[in-house]
């Protein structure tokens, strides 16, 4: 698939030294029906497609705590999931993830489908060549270099905006049932970006993990990243995050909200992701 992409890029690079003609000719080469099977693919193809080219998306696209373009996603199918749900699009592009069931994956190939599978965005970097990668995919490089343009300039308004010699706070990202984000994550370089001392690595490792709530309560960042601020112990995995321990060292004002839309899958959501933990850093001051 990277082989592809990458000959795929040098046909744009030519398309721009060629002019009009090679232009029309790469936008009828570009996929004209396209099913996603992945969340993440669902927000790249709402981002950088043309309506016209989205068949279908997947049964997530709707969900407001994953995509974070759920609202623009209504407008289109959303039901592939199973194999057979994509077989009745005949798309001429599927975009899954590396974590899409592998039975659907292999059926798709065996049939004939043009399947392409999405790793898994760790960085900022990574989503840049993700996006860059896609949008080239996809016909339209143009609006991949436009969102990129938008991630670097949040990234570097960010990197700005921290306070010279000032204070790191301490935070923690903690999450449904426990679960804390590693230091090799997105989330984390989010929060070193805007200024923050990520504690994930000190308390879930590289890649994060679940962790007991006495180990929050011992190691005492000064700050909880959580998807709401305003915890309601609805069911069993929200529930740790109202427990009256953590009220009682982190009240609203202790908690920053990062709504797990904007970190899950990265592309379009990271300028908003940046410029939320930026806003909160900026809200401290020097401290």
């Amino acid at each position: 698939m990277r082989a592809w992409v990458n000959r795929f890029g040098l046909i744009v690079a030519a398309w721009a030294l060629a002019g009009p003609a090679l232009a029309e000719s790469l936008s009828a080469a570009a996929p004209k029906r396209i099913v996603s099977i992945n969340a993440c693919a669902d927000q790249l193809l709402l981002a950088l497609a043309d309506p016209a080219q989205i068949a279908a998306l997947s049964l997530y696209a709707t969900d407001p705590a994953y995509s974070y373009l759920a609202e623009q996603a209504k407008a289109f199918p959303h039901d592939a999931g199973a194999a057979e749900t994509v077989i009745q699009r005949d798309p001429d592009l599927v975009l899954a993830g590396r974590f899409t069931k592998r039975e659907t994956r292999s059926m798709l190939k065996r049939l004939g489908f043009k399947v392409v599978e999405l790793d898994t965005v760790k960085s900022i970097d990574d989503s840049i060549a993700q996006i860059r990668d896609v949008a080239a995919l996809l016909g339209h490089p143009e609006r991949g270099k436009a969102l990129i343009d938008r991630i670097e300039a949040a990234r570097a308004k960010a990197a700005a905006g921290v306070p010279a010699g000032a204070h790191p706070p301490t935070v923690a990202v903690y999450q449904r049932r426990g679960y804390v984000t590693g230091q090799n994550t997105l989330t984390g370089e989010l929060l070193r970006l805007a200024g923050f001392a990520d504690m994930g690595g000190k308390l879930a490792g590289k890649t994060g993990g679940f962790v007991p709530l006495e180990r929050i309560v011992t190691d005492k960042p000064e700050l909880l990243v959580v998807a709401d601020a305003q915890t309601v112990a609805a069911d069993q995995g929200s529930a740790l995050l109202a427990h009256p321990a953590l009220r009682e060292l982190y009240p609203p004002e202790r908690r920053i909200a990062l709504p797990g839309r904007l970190t899950i899958c990265a592309g379009p959501s990271l300028p908003e992701a940046i410029e939320t933990l930026a806003a909160e850093r900026a809200k401290l001051g020097g401290s």
